[in-house]
């Protein structure tokens, strides 16, 4: 009897190991299979919003499934992030991220997730630059008088951002830092209210990503005085760099979109999610779309993109406490 038994149990596990190998084997081969949700955790009109709009359809037409666009914004970012951080690790829920998610770290005391353990990275798949704007009712037209009018007027002006925490929470107060300037941060929920505000007047002052500028500043909305990096863009080329201006410390700064899973996720869908999303951004009309709005594709590998975002998250972490920058 026991000998039997053990016959029964060997063929048991012999049958369920049979059955298993294919199934996982395949896994890759038979995704996507239903409808994928990019996780975009910021509101329509910012910068990784508008990479998913454009390369969705692309990967819809790729995969021959259904490409949904989900935007959760809020918390700078955090809610979407945490959203598709606790998702099934099915490659069914990606996420678009930006540099946020290495800078809100620094400025939180808690997250509901931990960006290095509940996310794995994919790929980085573009840069852009960050911008100063103002509204077009203020007397200045570059950093400098930015400056001496804010110094002249300590606490009586405002800058808007998306929120606490967020690339242009902390660019902004990086500058005050560097130029001891007091000008009050005005948060809100999003990029599109903090813009239609800084047109508006209601708020004077914002950094936002050049992309998300660029169509208010040639419609002549809003005045744009400065952009990060090393050179001027080709697509407001009157437009100096704060390198130009005196200010070389926020020439390295600029902001990268990435796409990550969550910690489990199979290593071969993983895989094919990076195969499928390099191709899609190196398609030519893609490439021009992009470039048209001010992001440049600049892909990585996943290993890359870590060691990105983990060098990020210290030199965040350093800006935040050399500031004394805290969440309200």
């Amino acid at each position: 009897m026991p000998k039997r038994i053990f016959q029964l149990f060997c063929a048991i596990a012999f049958c369920a190991v049979s059955c298993s190998t294919p199934f996982a084997q395949s896994s890759a081969a038979n995704y996507p299979n239903k409808v994928v949700t990019l996780v975009v955790p910021f509101t329509s009109g910012s910068g990784s919003d508008t990479i998913s709009r454009i390369i969705s359809p692309k990967l819809s037409d790729r995969w021959k499934q259904p490409v949904i666009v989900d935007n959760r914004a809020g918390a700078s970012g955090n809610i979407g992030t945490d959203h598709a951080a606790k998702a099934a690790p099915d490659g069914y829920t990606i996420l678009m991220a930006i540099d946020t998610m290495t800078m809100t770290p620094a400025v939180y005391k808690t997250l509901p997730f931990d960006p290095i353990k509940d996310l794995e990275p994919i790929a980085r798949l573009a840069t852009s630059s960050y911008a100063l704007a103002v509204t077009n009712t203020l007397p200045v037209k570059d950093v400098n008088s930015l400056l001496a009018l804010i110094k002249s007027k300590p606490g009586q002006l405002n800058y808007g951002s998306p929120g606490n925490g967020t690339p242009h929470h902390l660019s902004m107060e990086l500058l005050k830092s560097l130029k001891g300037v007091d000008i009050v941060h005005v948060p809100y929920k999003g990029i599109a209210g903090a813009t239609t505000d800084l047109i508006g007047g209601q708020v004077q002052v914002m950094f936002a990503t050049f992309n998300s500028l660029i169509p208010f500043a040639k419609a002549g909305k809003l005045k744009m005085i400065a952009v990060t990096g090393a050179k001027r863009s080709e697509l407001m080329p009157d437009v100096p760099t704060f390198t130009e201006q005196g200010i070389p410390e926020l020439e390295n700064l600029y902001p990268w979109y990435g796409v990550l899973v969550p910690t489990g996720t199979p290593k071969d869908i993983q895989t094919k999610i990076f195969n499928d999303y390099t191709a899609v951004m190196k398609l030519p009309e893609v490439e021009k779309q992009l470039n048209d709005l001010g992001i440049q594709v600049r892909l990585s590998t996943s290993e890359q993109l870590k060691d990105i975002i983990q060098s990020d998250i210290a030199r965040w972490k350093k800006v935040v406490k050399d500031a004394n920058i805290q969440a309200n």
